[in-house]
């Protein structure tokens, strides 16, 4: 008897441990949040489309899911030219009593007229206070007093599988709330430098943009912002800026009306499994250098052509794309130590931040004497190279030297590793060399059946 007993109580509890939790009940994180958030309606005035400033072609064929993945919620295709004002819908989120908005910068972009409509159905003009392009963030300004607020959290306690909901305003209908869970934390994708997104499955749409990405605390943790897709509807993939970095731009728009980065001068590259294992790593991490600006603040640190980036400023760079946001973030004229891996050594360079030029001139080009365009057959990589040219190394606008490839033979090991004919060798294995015989002689010293790394222009 106590047997059966037993055996019924334990099959009883094991059933009960197999009921479905409860999902979680969004409701009073809405009426916490939605008197904050507003729809942002944009007026665009009768002009042609030339006269505004439209965003540029996307570098991605139609039928590429890329073209549609940068594609902003607005503002992805030319407006055609009409006979009366046209209007488009975003949203924003109040950060202040006395009427501060953000929203994303693509949503306000060529406006005429910016109007805000609240939750009680008010309807306030709007002043761009300032727009940030690269973080696609910007602030607004309306007329009010005792406005509600949302409160600011933090997207850095984020984790894959937490319960995020987005509010705002798809194809105009104001204050639709939607759920989901966070898909990958730190994202980072083609053509956005200085962003690490969130990754969602809540489903945003068109009017979904600049609106809020609240946690469970009702805190806004993000930015509605890009959505993939095929279609141009959702897809499953949603991407929001992170609240830390909207409030950093925020505040320099509003103090001083413009952003100041952070900047290096250098040209960084993914660390593949083939590079981790010619660099003597256990496994591809970092961000590799593979070019610094003259008079740059990394040249003037001692920074190489070479080095693998694996800490700044105290922050792990897991990958090439978490370094970027984090030398953005970085303030100009502030000394920072850097970890890089170094021919097998962990070494620390401080580096002073620079301050992000708006356009990056190109260093003068070196008169060379030489006409040299001796070649050699280098077998052990299947390249034929020779000395660049004098017109050659002038059109190139560079003093780094190299060798240029004549030749490239199918299947050899510098085919299968990317290398094509008229491209310009300037190290192996992080080693320079002024002309064919210093090359030839590194070449015979590079260890056999071992990935080596090769820098290429």
């Amino acid at each position: 008897m106590k047997f059966r007993l037993f055996a019924l109580s334990f099959c009883i509890l094991y059933t009960v441990g197999l009921l479905p939790r409860e999902l979680p009940d969004f409701s009073e994180l809405v009426t916490k949040v939605s008197n904050a958030v507003v729809n942002v309606s944009i007026v665009y005035h009768n002009k042609k489309d030339k006269e505004r400033d439209v965003p540029p072609d996307f570098p991605f064929p139609e039928d590429s899911p890329w073209s549609d993945f940068f594609r902003k919620f607005f503002g992805e295709h030319e407006r055609p030219w009409a006979p009366f004002d046209t209007r488009s819908v975003g949203t924003g989120f109040i950060v202040s009593k006395d009427g501060y908005v953000i929203t994303n910068a693509h949503v306000v972009k060529g406006a005429d007229e910016i109007l805000v409509r609240l939750s009680d159905r008010r309807e306030l003009a709007a002043e761009i206070i300032g727009v940030d392009v690269q973080s696609d963030v910007a602030l607004l300004k309306v007329e009010g007093k005792g406005l509600p607020v949302v409160e600011i959290g933090s997207s850095q306690a984020l984790k894959p599988g937490q319960w995020v909901i987005a509010i705002g305003s798809p194809f105009g209908f104001e204050h639709s709330v939607t759920a989901g869970i966070v898909s990958a934390v730190g994202r980072t994708l083609p053509s956005e430098n200085y962003v690490s997104f969130i990754q969602t499955d809540v489903a945003v749409n068109p009017g979904n943009s600049g609106g809020p990405l609240i946690n469970m605390d009702g805190k806004v943790v993000g930015i509605n912002s890009h959505i993939y897709s095929r279609t141009g509807g959702f897809m499953g993939l949603s991407f929001s800026i992170p609240v830390e970095l909207a409030i950093h731009v925020t505040d320099q728009l509003r103090t001083k009306g413009s952003v100041s980065r952070g900047w290096l001068g250098i040209y960084i590259q993914e660390i593949t499994r083939e590079l981790s294992e010619s660099l003597g790593m256990e496994k591809p991490q970092g961000a590799l250098i593979s070019s610094i600006l003259p008079d740059s603040p990394a040249q003037k640190s001692g920074i190489r052509v070479g080095d693998v980036v694996l800490r700044f400023n105290n922050q792990l760079v897991r990958s090439v794309g978490n370094l970027p946001p984090l030398v953005g973030r970085a303030e100009p004229g502030k000394t920072v130590p850097i970890i890089v891996l170094r021919d097998g050594e962990r070494i620390t360079v401080p580096v002073t931040v620079g301050e992000l030029p708006d356009q990056e001139k190109k260093p003068p080009a070196k008169k060379h004497k030489t006409e040299d365009a001796s070649q050699v057959d280098v077998e052990l990589l299947g390249l034929t190279l020779r000395e660049l040219t004098e017109k050659e190394r002038e059109q190139r606008a560079s003093d780094q030297g190299g060798l240029a490839v004549d030749q490239v033979e199918a299947d050899s090991p510098a085919y299968i590793a990317g290398i094509r004919k008229g491209d310009v060798l300037l190290m192996i294995n992080n080693r320079k060399f002024e002309d064919l015989e210093s090359f030839m002689a590194l070449v015979e010293k590079l260890p056999k059946e071992q990935f080596v790394t090769v820098l290429i222009m």
